[in-house]
């Protein structure tokens, strides 16, 4: 199974999508989606099995379900770079379940504190204008690299922030060459930066995974120092808000800090177009 990572770089919006496709070392597809249990075909992945807790990293941890698997930091890394993805050295855990095809991986950005301050004046209009205006900057490169172009849909679910858990979340709905795509992001709001957590599910069974995915992420929290509650004056604060969260307000964070190399390189080095990948596995299902 190939996890592809897609970047969209603009001054306005850093739009990052996952796909899923097929490994070369795996069988011809069946006629419905592959259970997560195949990622125990990766060599020297140390997978943990749940009912356990899962580390992620010094900074937060993830209970496990029953009947769920998990890897941490570095076999994260391992399981991208064995399908030839770029890694970022923020990735901390990967969470799927074993006999359903979806799964989420928690990188951490030490941006700092994010302040809430915007949690009642979200402009789900504006925002959705933003995004739209980054994709089609980045749709320029995608042209004249021969890579399939994509088009912002609207929204799945328009930006929401818990203020009791301090979570914001948001789903864009976008197309490319007729297949859907989502692109759903839950932002993790900490004392010292963002756990982002991304969901990697077939768009078509988004509402069936949704609960479930949700039901996970119940069970994770910041460890003791690094909880959002727990910010003092003189710590770190981040030079953007919820709505930087969401359009990409850190893109002039990364350039000052040289991490916007990698942003690049992972729009410029993608090997095909989503539409393919998407085509790849979430079709097979539809076909048979």
């Amino acid at each position: 199974m190939k996890i592809r990572i897609f970047v969209v770089a603009s001054v306005v919006c850093i739009c990052a999508l996952i796909a899923m496709g097929q490994s070369k070392k795996r069988p011809s597809p069946s006629p419905s989606p592959t259970p997560a249990s195949s990622w125990n075909d990766y060599e020297g992945v140390k997978w943990q099995k749940g009912n356990s807790v899962g580390t992620l990293g010094d900074i937060a941890q993830v209970k496990v379900p029953e009947g769920f698997v998990f890897a941490g930091a570095n076999d994260t890394r391992l399981i991208m770079e064995a399908n030839q993805n770029p890694t970022n050295g923020r990735e901390l855990g990967f969470v799927a379940p074993e006999n359903e095809n979806w799964f989420a991986v928690f990188e951490f950005d030490d941006v700092g504190y994010v302040k809430d301050d915007e949690k009642d004046s979200l402009d789900a209009d504006a925002l959705l204008d933003s995004i739209k205006k980054g994709t089609e900057a980045g749709n320029k490169e995608r042209l004249r690299r021969g890579w399939a172009t994509m088009t912002i849909v609207g929204w799945e679910q328009p930006p929401h922030y818990n203020d009791l858990t301090h979570n914001l979340e948001w789903a864009v709905k976008a197309t490319s060459e007729g297949f859907p795509v989502v692109n759903h992001n839950t932002r993790m709001l900490g004392r010292g930066g963002v756990m982002e957590v991304t969901l990697v599910t077939d768009p078509t069974a988004l509402a069936e995974t949704l609960p479930k995915f949700k039901t996970m992420l119940q069970g994770f929290e910041f460890k003791q120092g690094h909880r959002y509650a727990e910010f003092r004056a003189g710590d770190k604060t981040a030079a953007y808000g919820l709505t930087g969260l969401i359009v990409g307000g850190g893109a002039a964070a990364l350039v000052k800090t040289g991490a916007f190399k990698w942003v690049w390189k992972a729009l410029v080095g993608a090997a095909v177009g989503i539409s393919a990948l998407v085509k790849k596995l979430f079709s097979r299902s539809r076909t048979a």
